[in-house]
């Protein structure tokens, strides 16, 4: 009795704290929301002299670069636990998969300062300059890649991100990877099936579901990043059209306004606003993420 009541306390306890976070960052911004309606979420407008905020550039910036993200980390991470649960020397697969376990421990600021002084100069030295000349002038999608190659921006915000989330992704895959039962790979194998073809007809379709919620763990990680990615995305409240140009995301932008807000001031009703919104974009891709499970587990 005891046992079932700690544990069920437990399991409120994250509700109650969950809900109090909820409402502590709607009662916070209830001002901007009063203030600016409908207009909150629809302007591109950023001015703390004029008193006018809205939220589309962080919303953007937020979603734009963990896609790019998640399109960048998904198959490195996929590669890695395909080589350490196939592929690898059994010697090799311990200390390599401590590795990647040791990566997703490493302090977001560390990546940011890797990103800002390493990243960065290699960016605006090499790979921009080349991917305008050879693309920016492209049809259809040439306005991806224009401007000034100044090293930050989205790209880059979403390549640390990129590779701050391969260690979440790649950690989970080779898990569930390893959970396939030897027999359905061994019978695979005695048909002549190929490594890939074992994966591809037997452990991907066996882990799809567990997978699937690696990479929406991944992507959580992304929407909520704050300190790599204000050191790389060049902290500019307005839209770019190319990947290359500089922008905000919720957690950026939280991160370098709060400090000079003041306490009832509509400021800071919009930054705890804008935290609201994280929430809701993180419950609704949890949202989506449960119903592809769902719709993966009937099938």
């Amino acid at each position: 009795m005891i046992f079932q009541a700690l544990a069920t306390g437990a399991g409120i306890l994250v509700l109650v704290l969950l809900g109090a976070i909820i409402v502590s960052l709607l009662i916070g911004g209830l001002p901007a929301f009063r203030q600016f309606g409908v207009g909150f979420l629809t302007s591109a407008d950023w001015d703390p002299v004029k008193q006018v905020f809205g939220s589309v550039v962080p919303i953007y910036g937020t979603i734009v670069t963990s896609i790019l993200a998640l399109v960048m980390a998904v198959p490195i991470a996929f590669g890695i636990a395909f080589w350490l649960t196939e592929l690898a020397p059994n010697w090799l697969q311990r200390p390599v998969g401590i590795a990647v376990e040791l990566l997703a421990a490493v302090p977001s600021i560390i990546y940011g300062m890797w990103g800002f002084f390493v990243i960065v100069p290699v960016m605006a030295d090499y790979v921009q300059p080349f991917v305008i000349d050879l693309l920016g002038d492209a049809p259809w999608i040439g306005f991806l890649f224009q401007g000034p190659p100044f090293g930050t921006g989205i790209f880059t915000a979403a390549l640390i991100l990129g590779v701050m989330i391969i260690p979440f992704i790649a950690a989970t895959m080779r898990d569930v990877f390893q959970t396939v039962p030897p027999v359905f790979k061994e019978s695979a194998y005695g048909l002549g099936c190929t490594t890939w073809e074992v994966m591809r007809a037997i452990v991907i379709p066996y882990t799809r579901i567990s997978v699937m919620g690696g990479i929406m763990l991944g992507l959580g990680r992304a929407l909520g990043e704050t300190m790599a990615v204000t050191f790389v995305i060049g902290n500019t409240n307005r839209i770019s059209g190319s990947i290359f140009g500089p922008g905000n995301t919720i957690a950026s932008l939280i991160a370098l306004e709060f400090p000079e807000s003041e306490v009832g001031s509509l400021k800071l009703a919009s930054l705890m606003a804008l935290g609201f919104l994280l929430f809701v974009i993180s419950f609704i891709v949890l949202a989506i993420s449960r119903m592809l499970l769902r719709t993966g587990a009937r099938t």
